[in-house]
């Protein structure tokens, strides 16, 4: 049920989670250059939901995303991916995870021009049908979006971030993109992870997390754009 109701963020500890933070702190700098990006956050991201992650400019939104893929290092607290601590992982292991648990989809598509769909994908997975041989300057962008997603999900891995994926796309091209990791929520089971900016693309999710100041200071279940555009009008006035 869309009720609209802002709640506390869901308990951190929780093991069906695809991953979590523990009182997440991460500062940029030192002395008096120092920027706590991440002030204290705790949340988890459930199996097979659909969730984004929302705030102003500077709220540590793209920030905390880098830290929960373990793709930026933590200051403190702790971040898990499944029940794998990150922080107890050595260089070469914390890469193995990535490559092996973890999916990623960027704004910049980052297909391989030389390869054609199919072959970036790695898995000749029925997707884009009559455009899987071609290569991705041959492609819209909305097409190669989805190639990009088909190619993070392809491995079935743990967890799904994505970063901003409908940013350089119109309106028809973000809503074949959102239509599709929604179907991968859906009929697969996968677990999204989408930082994001649109309200309209939040309205894709099954709840939406509101970051502000390094904080987490809301969460929409079942999130509509009305409402979210709401809290985000909100966090503006309250800044």
């Amino acid at each position: 049920m869309r009720d609209g109701h802002t709640t506390a963020p869901p308990d951190a500890s929780l093991n069906h989670s695809a991953a979590r933070a523990v009182d997440l702190v991460k500062v940029y700098g030192a002395g008096d250059t120092a920027v706590r990006a991440l002030d204290g956050v705790t949340v988890a991201f459930p199996r097979a939901e659909f969730s984004a992650i929302m705030g102003p400019s500077g709220s540590g939104k793209s920030t905390l995303m880098h830290c929960m893929a373990g793709l930026d290092s933590i200051t403190s607290g702790q971040v898990f991916v499944g029940d794998t601590d990150l922080s107890s992982l050595d260089d070469r292991h914390l890469t193995e995870l990535r490559r092996d648990h973890v999916g990623f989809v960027f704004q910049a598509y980052n297909l391989v021009p030389t390869l054609n769909a199919i072959e970036n994908i790695t898995l000749p997975m029925a997707i884009l049908r009559d455009r899987l041989k071609h290569r991705p300057d041959e492609l819209s962008g909305g097409q190669q979006q989805r190639v990009a997603a088909a190619r993070a999900l392809a491995s079935r891995p743990e967890i799904v971030f994505a970063d901003e994926p409908t940013g350089n796309l119109d309106s028809r091209s973000s809503a074949e993109v959102l239509a599709f990791l929604r179907r991968s929520v859906d009929e697969l089971g996968q677990t999204i992870v989408m930082v994001t900016h649109d309200a309209s693309a939040a309205g894709y999710a099954d709840r939406a997390i509101f970051l502000a100041d390094g904080r987490v200071v809301g969460e929409l279940t079942d999130p509509t754009v009305e409402r979210v555009l709401d809290q985000m009008k909100k966090l503006d006035t309250s800044g």
